[in-house]
């Protein structure tokens, strides 16, 4: 499994959760790749012992599209490629439905911004004839996931440009009335799954509402800790998840 995630600080978080400690010494090797740093966590699950890497993406989904598609095509090569992909980190989150505090689980990841602006408003790039704006993660997975942490299930919106007033945000709700989180990754980390015709997931702890940009009740450091818990919860479904259960 690769967990991609934006910031070293997202990825302590989520290392934490598997071995008690950040990603210091005694949680696993760092292997430095062609374009990405993965960190190698020793397995765990019962059985059939599940691999996991850890790897900063960067920000915004262009370059977290490259790293994640750097590392999948390295391990592809090596002769031991990856089961499944998961983007992870902190987000905003669209009240009431995803707040503060909150875990988000996606099952839709979506390129909010991908497409074109006309006098009529905004038309996705599949409106336009090519591309995608959407990925979605195994049902059964996900549904997994909530039922063991609790956690929500709904569309986590990708954005190149984080949102900053409650215009906006109203408007992204209007189009994606199933949105209940805003990141600037999963898409891309998806992208560069479904190129390698791998699964992938978005798990998101909220630290902030989407809107007006109030750095004063962010609560990053609640958030990081609610990903450390939250993937502590994941961990059994994880581990004993397998690629044909999509």
């Amino acid at each position: 499994m690769l967990v991609a995630t934006a910031v070293p600080a997202e990825r302590d978080a989520v290392a934490r959760s598997f071995t008690g400690t950040g990603t210091g010494a005694g949680t696993g090797r760092e292997v430095r790749l062609p374009g990405v740093t993965v960190h190698r966590l020793p397995p765990f699950g019962n059985g059939a012992q599940v691999a996991v890497d850890l790897a900063v993406v960067g920000v915004g989904p262009g370059r977290a599209a490259a790293a994640t598609a750097a590392a999948l095509t390295a391990a592809a090569l090596d002769g031991d490629p990856y089961q499944l992909v998961v983007s992870a980190g902190i987000a905003g989150g669209f009240a009431p439905a995803a707040p503060v505090g909150s875990l988000v689980v996606a099952d839709e990841i979506t390129a909010a911004d991908l497409g074109a602006e006309t006098a009529d408003g905004f038309v996705p790039v599949t409106a336009l004839g090519f591309g995608t704006v959407s990925h979605r993660p195994p049902e059964t997975l996900v549904r997994d996931l909530t039922a063991a942490s609790g956690a929500r299930a709904g569309t986590v919106l990708t954005v190149s440009t984080v949102t900053g007033s409650t215009a906006r945000a109203a408007a992204l709700r209007a189009r994606h009335p199933g949105a209940l989180a805003e990141a600037m990754e999963g898409f891309g980390v998806a992208e560069a799954a479904a190129l390698a015709g791998l699964p992938v997931l978005e798990i998101r702890a909220i630290s902030n509402p989407v809107g007006p940009r109030d750095r004063a009740a962010w609560r990053i450091a609640d958030a990081l800790a609610e990903l450390t818990v939250g993937f502590g919860k994941f961990a059994p479904v994880l581990g004993s998840w397998k690629p044909y259960d999509r």
